[in-house]
């Protein structure tokens, strides 16, 4: 009896793990990661104009590396504006060396597309050299 009692505290022991350690997995770090797809801000709007769903199955919470030129920065927030269709949220500061009209390389996780302000949704961004 005493031996059933517990095999089965040990079943439900490493149970409890395995499913704490799926729920509370790390946060991915997008800095670290390799970018799913290279493209320019105005690819990545042309395909969310055209086909929302088919733009949000194939780059919905990937990481994603776009280039385009600085139009607004929002220090307070740490959030710049690429070619007035991209706002990127940046994880840490913002560089000091950027101002508007820059060319820009950034790497973040696409949230998804505001179809009320036309505006693609980026966060935890970094900037690619």
């Amino acid at each position: 009896m005493k031996k059933k009692v517990f095999i089965l505290a040990l079943i439900i022991l490493v149970v409890g793990f395995g499913t704490y350690k799926y729920i509370y997995q790390d946060h991915r770090d997008i800095a670290s990661e390799e970018a799913n797809f290279t493209t320019t801000v105005q690819d990545i709007f042309t395909s969310f104009t055209d086909n929302d769903s088919l733009a949000n199955a194939k780059y919905l919470d990937k990481t994603v590396a776009l280039r385009g030129k600085i139009s607004n920065i929002d220090v307070a927030n740490k959030i710049i504006t690429v070619d007035e269709k991209l706002s990127a949220r940046f994880a840490g500061k913002l560089p000091e060396n950027i101002k508007a009209q820059d060319s820009i390389n950034l790497k973040g996780r696409l949230v998804g597309f505001d179809d009320l302000l036309e505006e693609i949704q980026m966060d935890q961004c970094t900037v690619v050299e």
